[in-house]
């Protein structure tokens, strides 16, 4: 079942069809709350953003938030949105962090990251202000080099877990995926690759081992393999987390008792519930060099337009489309 859609106003006075999505996802595209985390309070106050299909360009999709109640969000550096924080919670929104902290940097797969210890303190702030249940440390995507092997990953994931264990309640892992060309022609460049059945079996047992510290949940992201009876099938868009974090939402539970089936529209072996993420391919500036989602050249080229048109509706910056108009007396219809 699609979501509802209803008409809007666009910030240019033209009367639009866009879906009302209860979630929405913020975003495994980009990062809003690194990189556009004044945009995004602002089309929250708007009440809408334009998404553009990479694939149909020409083709605007509007989403609103009339009926939005819980917010998903996807970020390495989510340092930006913390002074919004306080909006959101008056906004009423139910909301957490997927938080990728990895440590790639000698490697220099990472390059617009900042300092590690800078992202930590981050992470701990996060967690200090909205509690352990609603920030989830993720590193991803696992992948080694001539010059990185398992005894160093495992020691620099246990870094960072010995730092940020007491700040949260999950641990969500995933390996790099090489089958995208864009990926499979960087790694070829710098040289990584994704582990190997054995290498993940030890991988695991290591994560495993150091959890006897941290005691947390373990958790593998869009995999279907079985690694270890600890370590379960993680859900990043998580009706069951949403139903703890948020059980003061009655329009939020009443959504979830009827819609918690997976998102048929992820991978697979993806199991996230049905949410409508708002992100665009082609705009962040981490400049990860294993990113499936990034052109790095299209992605410096949209912050251009953004910042020349930072309350845009879309995160690109780009004026309205061209749009098929009927004038209806002193109204004006658009019809996608």
């Amino acid at each position: 079942m699609s979501e509802p859609k209803r008409p809007i106003l666009t910030d240019d006075g033209y009367q639009v069809s866009a879906s009302c999505p209860v979630i929405i996802s913020a975003s495994r595209a980009t990062d809003i709350p690194a990189y556009y985390a004044d945009w995004f309070i602002h089309r929250l106050e708007k009440g809408y953003v334009r998404w553009i299909n990479r694939y149909h360009p020409a083709l605007p999709y509007y989403v609103s938030f009339e009926d939005t109640r819980a917010i998903v969000f996807w970020s390495k550096n989510p340092a930006p949105l913390l002074p919004y924080l306080h909006y959101l919670d008056t906004r009423g929104y139910v909301y957490y962090f997927q938080f990728t902290l990895t440590d790639y940097g000698l490697e220099g797969l990472e390059p617009g990251l900042s300092p590690l210890h800078e992202r930590v303190s981050t992470f701990i702030k996060l967690s200090e202000r909205l509690g352990r249940d609603r920030v989830i440390w993720r590193f991803d995507p696992i992948l080694l080099t001539p010059s990185l092997d398992m005894p160093t990953l495992l020691s620099r994931i246990r870094t960072i877990g010995d730092s940020v264990s007491a700040y949260t309640n999950k641990f969500v892992f995933s390996f790099v995926d090489t089958s995208y060309a864009k990926v499979k022609k960087q790694a070829a460049i710098w040289q990584f690759r994704t582990l190997n059945q054995e290498e993940r079996a030890e991988f695991v047992r290591g994560i495993v081992r150091m959890n006897q510290t941290w005691n947390l949940s373990l958790a593998s992201c869009a995999d279907e393999a079985i690694y270890h009876p600890a370590v379960d099938h993680n859900k990043c868009i998580d009706d069951v987390l949403l139903r703890r974090i948020g059980q003061h939402d009655s329009a939020l539970m009443r959504y979830l008792d009827r819609f918690s089936e997976k998102d048929r529209g992820q991978r697979p072996a993806c199991r996230c519930i049905r949410s409508k993420d708002i992100g665009q391919y082609d705009t962040c500036l981490h400049g990860c060099v294993y990113c499936y989602a990034t052109d790095h050249e299209r992605a410096r080229i949209h912050a251009e337009k953004h910042t020349e048109n930072p309350r845009s509706d879309t995160i690109t910056g780009e004026m309205g489309p061209m749009l098929s108009l009927r004038r209806t007396g002193n109204d004006i219809q658009t019809y996608l």
